[in-house]
């Protein structure tokens, strides 16, 4: 794709934007939960692990681990069975159990509200933090999953491996007001149309935005 002008790509990752939320409904997370605090555990456990998945274990999770401190007070195989189905049970186990420790003891156990505080937590990298501000704080920050990261590779808006580079690559296409839904819905996007081995360009609403289409 040659290099687009300044005001061709802004143009065109509005148009792409819009056309996506027409697309589909509101989107406030994946992941079901009640609290800023359920929501960053699930968000830990969702790591390398569908949301599905997740979805499955927590409700009985919560109701025996309802408090960072009463996951502090388990003993940690409790939190291993609880969670065992989940990928990298163990060492998410762990890193949950620490985690909750470190919001008692650093954060009047409370979920921190800002980015260098979250990415202390173990278990919490810049897009686990991402999530939980945009959606328990309403900060606005995108999310770099492997959806995000693919559809972006495609559409031309990065062609940065690392997660990093390509959400702040990314942070220069919208404003930040639509930060928070840009990442829901591409997300989506990527789960319903533009899937990784085989993207579905026949039936998908930004074809035409994109350089890597096979449409017509």
């Amino acid at each position: 794709m040659a290099r687009e002008s300044i005001a061709n790509a802004r143009s065109r990752s509005i148009a792409i934007f819009k056309a996506l939320q027409l697309e589909y409904p509101p989107v406030t997370t994946f992941l079901d939960h009640k609290n800023t605090f359920e929501l960053l555990i699930a968000v830990i456990l969702s790591a390398q692990c569908t949301d599905a998945r997740v979805n499955m274990v927590t409700p009985a999770l919560f109701d025996a681990f309802p408090t960072p401190k009463s996951f502090v007070n388990a003993h940690l195989d409790d939190i291993k069975s609880a969670i065992k189905s989940i990928n990298f049970f163990n060492n998410k186990a762990k890193n949950i159990q620490k985690t909750c420790e470190i919001i008692i003891n650093r954060f009047n156990n409370k979920v921190p509200r800002s980015l260098n505080d979250l990415i202390t937590l173990p278990g919490v990298g810049r897009k686990t933090a991402n999530v939980i501000l945009g959606q328990a704080f309403q900060i606005p920050g995108i999310t770099v999953d492997t959806h995000v990261k693919r559809l972006s590779t495609r559409l031309g808006f990065t062609n940065q491996n690392d997660a990093v580079k390509a959400e702040f690559d990314l942070i220069k296409r919208w404003p930040e007001d639509i930060w928070i839904d840009m990442s829901s819905l591409l997300i989506l996007h990527g789960r319903t149309i533009c899937h990784a081995r085989k993207p579905m360009c026949s039936d998908c609403i930004i074809s035409q935005h994109c350089p890597l289409s096979t449409t017509e």
